[in-house]
């Protein structure tokens, strides 16, 4: 039972990270589009897209994302 709550929870955390980099990729397309770049919210939100990235890697190589996605 515990190992499949584990389980449970990693798949939650991975379709969290997934929808939550979606997100940042849309709000940095709208400021980019309003050529609000050189932003605080946009940088932050750069650093939280190479969060969201450096930690989907770790899945990925792990066997537990498929590479065609981010």
């Amino acid at each position: 039972m515990l190992n499949e709550e584990r389980l449970n929870s990693f798949e939650k955390m991975l379709s969290d990270i997934l929808v939550r980099y979606d997100s940042v990729i849309e709000k940095m397309a709208a400021l980019k589009a309003e050529g609000k770049e050189k932003t605080v919210t946009y940088r932050r939100l750069f650093a939280d897209k190479l969060q969201m990235q450096a930690i989907s890697s770790y899945y990925r190589t792990c066997g537990l994302l498929d590479n065609d996605r981010k």
